[in-house]
C-alpha cells in the first residue's frame, strides 16, 4: 500500500518516529473508488476523513429543488469529507462524490479517536488542518457576498489552475454559484481583453 504521500504530508506539520508511522498505517484503509461513486452522501453519516492520493472529487449539497451546489473540490494531497458531519457524527449536508478514478486513505472516525490516544501530537495535525479549513470556508463566503462573479472565477483560475483543467464548467459554474452559460460569457470576456 501507498502511504508515503499521507507520511510526507504529515511530516510537514509534525515528526513522526518510524514507530509512530508504523502505529499510524495500522489504523488508516487505502480504498480505490470509481469516477461518479459516492464516498458519503447527504444524510447519512460521514464515516471517514479522506486523504487523497489520486484523483478528484467535489462536495455539494442538493436543496430541495433538486439543484446541485458545490462547495469544493479536492485532489492530490487533499483532505475531503463532510467535516461537520464527520466530527459530530451526525448526518451529513453535503455528498463527496469522485469525479475521476480516486484512491484515498481513510481514518474512520472511531480510529481517528484512537490514534489521538495513542499519538497526542496528530491532534495538533487535525486541527491545524481544521483550522485550514475553517480559514478556506470563511474567505469564501466573503467573496461569494462581496465579489462579483468575474472576480470570484479570476480568483479561483488562480488558485486553482490544475483543477479548472480536470473538472467540467459546470461544476465550476456550480462552484462559482452561476449557470455554466454565464461562465462561458464570462470567460469570452476574458479572452476578448486579452
Amino acid at each position: 500500500m501507498n502511504h508515503k504521500p499521507l507520511l510526507d504530508y504529515i511530516n510537514k506539520y509534525i515528526n513522526l518516529t518510524v514507530e509512530e508511522e508504523t502505529i499510524l498505517i495500522s489504523k488508516v484503509v487505502l480504498r480505490n473508488y470509481l469516477k461518479d461513486q459516492y464516498i458519503s452522501q447527504q444524510g447519512d453519516i460521514c464515516k471517514s476523513a479522506n486523504f487523497i492520493i489520486s484523483g478528484c472529487t467535489k462536495t455539494f449539497h442538493v436543496d430541495m429543488a433538486g439543484q446541485e451546489h458545490i462547495v469544493m473540490f479536492s485532489v492530490e494531497d487533499w483532505w475531503t469529507s463532510d467535516l461537520g458531519s464527520f466530527i459530530s457524527q451526525t448526518p451529513a449536508d453535503f455528498n463527496v462524490q469522485c469525479i475521476e478514478n480516486t484512491q484515498l486513505i481513510q481514518f474512520t472516525y472511531d480510529n481517528l479517536e484512537a490514534l489521538y490516544t495513542a499519538l497526542p501530537k496528530l491532534e495538533r495535525l487535525f486541527r491545524k488542518i481544521i483550522e485550514r479549513a475553517f480559514i478556506a470556508s470563511q474567505k469564501r463566503i466573503i467573496r461569494n457576498f462581496s465579489l462579483t462573479a468575474k472576480e470570484r472565477y479570476l480568483i479561483f483560475k488562480e488558485a486553482y489552475s490544475e483543477i479548472e483543467q480536470r473538472v467540467p464548467q459546470y461544476m465550476i459554474a456550480s462552484y462559482l454559484g452561476i449557470t455554466k452559460e454565464f461562465l462561458s460569457k464570462i470567460k469570452s470576456q476574458i479572452i476578448h481583453n486579452q
